[in-house]
């Protein structure tokens, strides 16, 4: 068992709290890890927001997507060193209170991590709307793509509180979904190329809008693209489901990373050069028009919306999942209202939890619908990439603390502990880069002013529940508000 992280007391003669349960099966070896992280990163970000980031920088859009998945990379390194240091299921929350035993500070980190599953999953949400308009011909306007995305959440709702058995086979084929679309937008790009019907050199064009310098837009296009890379954090939380994860965890999260890039890379400079950049950032469905542009006479186009929506629905309903399970661990936890930690007596399911972040998520689509309009798939997509922008600074953070501290002992047979495992270490300064890089695309030069108003409300929501929770705690219960078991604060 570890030590207790600096600031976390225990009362006198009293033993710390460990977890009754069983341990989790270890079943997911290299490919299937590898599977479970393309497709988490994979998904929403690329097919919903390519066309933004073209009209952010011009037709050099793979610019923002490499360099923003070299800020993934590094902070992927700071991630790798924790997770096999630490390898439970809590991720950032685990790290942050280990680095800075400050109770408040995990909090906030949690439900920024909270927050940005909701968002993601109202991108989502948004975005699979406005397809399903578009494949069955409905012109029913922005009110009926909100109508749509309200509606989907609600049945995602409905789905969680029935229950959710993850399967790693079910992941492996939605994975494929993904890249099947991606690659027919490759595919056709690349046809029309050799056909004579693109025009590549407008992959080097850098454009820029309103006066910007390139610099500017550049960063700005690369905060936003920084959501398509997303994802890889979630891998830890199989930290203690996979087989032997220092190990093999390094070679295939960077291996995964590797891969999405190089597909997105592929996607956005098939994209610029068969669809004007113009028409590209205008449309609510980029892929589509380029699927539409680059080969008019196949039929492609008539399923493609839906392929795009079978693509992004699982990751709008995993975000959901991963949300009402994080409020529901602070509510048990009680660092939030106990009320929220309310199950379902028949599903097993925390259906106060979920009903919570529902109203969240369909609060957050209409009044940013109503606040930007066609632009509510950018904002939503921005503000997840500013809440995970602000969480990775953090873990980078706690990465450089911790370094001074051992790996905890590897339990061992009759309650003996073993030698302490081997761990993987990032390069020299990499939690350097990564905590300054992270802090930079989090500051007013690479975010919209909208992105910081809807991660402030929803950041001030948590704020004004735990302060309760911590009034209530105090003055009725005369107990300290504070997490006894951050390894349990996993989605």
């Amino acid at each position: 068992m570890s030590a207790p992280s600096p600031g976390e007391d225990t009362a006198a003669g009293s033993e710390p709290q460990t977890s009754t349960g069983p341990a989790l099966k270890r079943v997911m070896g290299s490919k299937l890890l590898l599977l479970f992280i393309i497709g988490d990163v994979l998904g929403t970000g690329v097919y919903a927001l390519t066309g933004q980031i073209a009209g952010e920088i011009g037709g050099a859009a793979w610019a923002p997507i490499l360099i923003a998945f070299l800020v993934a990379t590094v902070t992927a390194l700071s991630y790798l060193e924790l997770v096999t240091k630490y390898p439970q299921a809590a991720g950032a929350a685990l790290y942050t209170h280990k680095a800075f035993g400050i109770h408040f500070v995990t909090f906030l980190v949690t439900f920024a991590v909270l927050c940005s599953g909701i968002t993601s999953a109202s991108t989502a949400s948004k975005f699979l709307a406005e397809n399903f308009l578009v494949g069955f011909k409905l012109g029913w306007g922005q009110t009926g793509v909100t109508a749509v995305a309200v509606c989907f959440v609600l049945l995602l709702a409905a789905v969680n509180l029935r229950g959710v058995g993850e399967s790693i086979k079910f992941n492996v084929f939605l994975t494929l979904v993904e890249l099947t679309g991606l690659l027919i937008v490759i595919g056709i790009g690349f046809w029309a190329m050799g056909q004579g019907n693109a025009d590549f050199s407008r992959i080097m064009v850098f454009e820029t809008e309103g006066g910007k310098s390139v610099f500017l837009a550049l960063t700005a296009a690369t905060s936003l693209a920084f959501f398509s890379m997303v994802g890889f954090e979630d891998s830890v939380n199989m930290a203690e489901e996979t087989r032997d994860p220092a190990r093999i965890f390094p070679k295939v999260m960077l291996t995964g990373l590797g891969i999405t890039v190089f597909i997105y890379i592929l996607v956005s400079i098939a994209a610029v050069a068969v669809v004007p950049v113009g028409q590209l950032s205008e449309s609510q469905t980029p892929l589509l028009e380029v699927v539409q542009t680059g080969a008019p006479g196949f039929p492609i186009d008539v399923i493609y919306p839906f392929l795009s929506i079978f693509a992004v629905a699982n990751t709008a309903l995993i975000n959901m999942l991963m949300a009402s399970r994080l409020l529901y661990g602070m509510s048990r936890q009680e660092v939030l209202p106990r009320p929220l930690a309310l199950v379902l007596a028949g599903r097993r399911t925390p259906w106060a939890a979920i009903l919570f972040t529902t109203a969240i998520a369909v609060g957050l689509i209409i009044v940013v619908t109503n606040a930007m309009g066609p632009q509510t798939v950018a904002a939503l997509g921005g503000t997840t990439a500013l809440l995970l922008l602000c969480v990775f600074t953090v873990v980078n953070i706690a990465c450089i603390v911790l370094r001074r501290n051992p790996p905890d002992p590897q339990p061992g047979a009759g309650g003996a502990d073993q030698p302490p495992r081997k761990t993987f270490r990032s390069p020299g300064i990499t939690p350097y880069f990564g905590a300054a890089s992270c802090a930079f695309l989090v500051g007013p030069w690479a975010q919209d002013p909208i992105e910081y108003r809807i991660a402030g409300i929803l950041l001030a929501v948590g704020v004004v529940l735990w302060f309760f929770t911590w009034l209530w705690n105090r003055a009725v219960r005369a107990k300290r508000t504070r997490f006894t078991d951050p390894e349990e604060l996993h989605g």
